[in-house]
């Protein structure tokens, strides 16, 4: 039985610190804008990047009972919950800021916005955030993994209706199945031999989760710099987009978290509905991005999403450190 100490995001906001995680996400951005790496050493860090996650989940895999799996799959409840704030509540809000700051940020980014909010919930951070939070972790692997791979061909539907562009890709599909779903398959293989070491040993889990996301932040802003996503946009406009965002990832961040409140969810599965829910994939974003959109309108719409997904980062390595901290079990 867990209890949380205090019911409020807004308080294990003001009492956050700085760690590892933190820091690491805020240096590898600024070093990513200001220092860039060249085109052959960044193809290098994004496949070192997913080395990375794929070991986190092939550590998870080992970690993790099949029974757990099985009881995370089969809690329907939780599993809608976040295809709805997902699929449905996010879309609604990002359309609302679409209709509503075109005028102040012009059009492409509103639509760069509502694009973002029809994205696949993230699978590695998400994950990630829920097992430092102590969240049932199991349930977000499922979540996550379901999320994302109905987003390969949800997104470009929901697009299709809402934009009027139609395309459709499977990369984001395979890498889900390739980069992180084998993985974890065969950390299940693993998990009856290994499986007591890696639960002894959660600190392995841990380093590698925290460099995995930072690695992935590194490589992310690299390759916007890279192909000139920042000359795209001005420093005004960068500000109110940034503002927007925190707002927009707020909001989310509320509606999940009262959302599970409301569904009486326990608190493993309400920190998953908060994580899984409030996130945007960039990792299928790009893909589908430049599936979807011509050449030049890919530039300023793909904006928020690379915002949105540092910003994301950054606030809920800070909420699922507190939340940590908060709860006892």
């Amino acid at each position: 039985m867990c209890k949380l100490r205090g019911d409020s995001l807004g308080e294990i906001l003001v009492k956050f610190k700085f760690d590892f995680l933190v820091s690491g996400i805020i240096v590898a951005f600024i070093i990513g804008i200001v220092f860039p790496v060249s085109a052959g050493y960044e193809t290098v860090l994004s496949r070192v990047g997913d080395a990375a996650v794929a070991l986190v989940f092939l550590f998870y895999g080992m970690r993790l009972h099949s029974a757990e799996v099985l009881r995370g799959l089969r809690d329907l409840k939780l599993q809608l919950s976040v295809l709805a704030s997902t699929y449905v509540v996010f879309p609604i809000c990002g359309m609302t800021a679409y209709w509503l700051l075109s005028p102040i940020i012009g059009e492409s980014f509103a639509l760069g916005i509502f694009f973002l909010s029809l994205l696949p919930s993230t699978v590695q951070s998400s994950v990630t955030f829920v097992s430092i939070a102590r969240g049932d972790v199991a349930g977000a692997v499922c979540a996550a993994t379901i999320s994302n791979i109905l987003g390969i061909f949800l997104t470009p539907f929901l697009v299709f209706v809402f934009m009027g562009t139609q395309a459709a890709s499977t990369q984001g599909f395979s890498s889900v199945l390739i980069k992180l779903l084998l993985p974890f398959a065969v950390g299940q293989l693993l998990q009856p031999f290994l499986g007591e070491l890696m639960r002894k040993h959660r600190a392995i889990t841990k380093v590698t989760d925290n460099l995995a996301i930072i690695i992935v932040v590194f490589s992310a802003v690299t390759s916007a710099s890279n192909e000139g996503v920042w000359t795209a946009i001005t420093a005004v406009q960068l500000i109110y987009l940034v503002a927007i965002l925190a707002v927009l990832l707020a909001l989310m961040l509320l509606i999940t978290w009262l959302g599970g409140k409301t569904l009486k969810f326990a608190y493993p599965q309400r920190v998953v509905l908060l994580m899984c829910g409030s996130k945007k994939s960039l990792a299928s974003g790009l893909p589908i991005a430049k599936a979807l959109f011509a050449g030049p309108a890919v530039a300023t719409l793909v904006v928020p999403v690379i915002l949105f997904h540092q910003i994301q980062l950054f606030v809920c390595a800070i909420i699922a450190r507190r939340l940590a901290q908060s709860t006892t079990f």
